[in-house]
C-alpha cells in the first residue's frame, strides 16, 4: 500500500516502521511538530507534507494522533484527501465517525493491542500482536486485515459500539496486574525477600491464564476458601505495611468473587 502518516509519534512511527519493513511505502508525513515530522520524513525517505494543502493520493491515510485530537485533525484534513482509498485512526476507544469530517471516503480504525514504548521496540512488538479492526466498509476492512497480516500481526474485528468496553478490557489486562505486582514487590521487600524470586511464579501464572483460562488458573488460600491463612496474611500486611491493608483486602475480595469463595472468606476480612 501507499500510505500517508499523520502524527509521527511513538505509535504512528512504530507502525510506519513495521509497514515499511513489510514492503509498503510512505508517501509523506504530516505533523504539528515540524521537527518531529522532519525527523520521521527523513527516516522514511519521504517528504514532509503541509497542512491545508492536498495530500498525495494514497491507498491509506493513517491518523496516529491523541484521541482528543482525532476530530480536530479530521476537520483540518477535510477536502484535502482527494484520491485517498481510506482513512483510519489508531484509537481503541474513539468511534470511527470521529473521522467523518475528512470527506466521503471509507473510514475505520486500526488499534494495535500492544504497548509501544518507542518506535524501534514498538515496531518489533507488532509482530505477533493482535490488532483490532473496525470499519463498516467491507473492502477497507479486508485491506486492513491484509495490512495487519503483512506485518506479522493477528487482526480481529471489533464493532464500533463495543470499543469502549473493549478498551476497558485492554486497560484492565495491561494495568491491573501491574498494580498487584507493585503491591507484591513492597510486601516481598518488607519480608526481606527480593521481588525477583516471583518471576518464575508470575510467568507460570500468566501461561496458565492463557492456557487454562483465568478462573481455572486460580490457586492459593483464597481459591481454597482457607479462612485461617487469609486472616494471617491480612494481619501480617497490617503489621508490616499498613498502608497496603485496604488494597490487599480489596484484592482478596476480587479473587474470592472469581473463585466463588466470598462467603467463606468474608469472616477473615471482618
Amino acid at each position: 500500500m501507499d500510505i500517508v502518516l499523520v502524527g509521527p509519534g511513538r505509535a504512528g512511527t512504530s507502525l510506519a516502521i513495521a509497514v515499511e519493513d513489510a514492503g509498503h511505502r510512505l508517501l509523506g508525513v504530516l505533523g504539528r511538530d515540524p521537527a518531529r515530522a522532519g525527523e520521521a520524513a527523513s527516516r522514511f525517505g519521504c517528504p514532509v507534507l503541509e497542512w491545508d494543502r492536498d495530500l498525495p493520493a494514497a491507498d491509506l491515510l493513517l491518523i496516529a494522533v491523541r484521541d482528543d485530537a482525532i476530530g480536530e485533525v479530521a476537520a483540518r484534513l477535510g477536502g484535502h484527501a482527494p484520491g485517498t482509498g481510506g482513512a483510519v485512526h489508531l484509537s481503541g476507544l474513539t468511534p470511527v465517525d470521529a473521522l467523518a469530517a475528512i470527506g466521503d471516503l471509507p473510514l475505520g480504525s486500526f488499534h494495535p493491542l500492544q504497548t509501544l514504548p518507542n518506535p524501534e521496540n514498538g515496531a518489533a512488538r507488532l509482530a505477533g500482536a493482535w490488532i483490532a479492526v473496525t470499519s463498516e466498509d467491507d473492502l477497507l476492512a479486508d485491506r486492513l486485515f491484509a495490512l495487519a497480516a503483512s506485518i506479522g500481526a493477528h487482526p480481529f474485528e471489533v464493532a464500533d459500539e463495543a470499543k469502549p468496553l473493549y478498551h476497558a478490557a485492554a486497560a484492565a489486562a495491561a494495568n491491573f496486574p501491574l498494580a498487584a505486582w507493585s503491591m507484591a514487590r513492597r510486601l516481598f521487600e518488607a519480608a526481606g525477600v527480593p521481588f525477583e524470586v516471583a518471576g518464575p511464579l508470575v510467568q507460570a501464572v500468566l501461561d496458565n491464564a492463557f492456557t487454562l483460562g483465568p478462573e481455572a488458573a486460580l490457586t492459593g488460600p483464597v481459591a481454597r476458601g482457607d479462612v485461617g491463612t487469609v486472616a494471617a496474611q491480612l494481619a501480617a500486611v497490617r503489621g508490616a505495611v499498613p498502608d497496603l491493608e485496604e488494597d490487599f483486602a480489596a484484592m482478596v475480595v476480587a479473587v474470592a468473587r472469581v473463585a466463588g469463595t466470598l462467603d467463606e472468606i468474608g469472616p477473615a476480612l471482618a
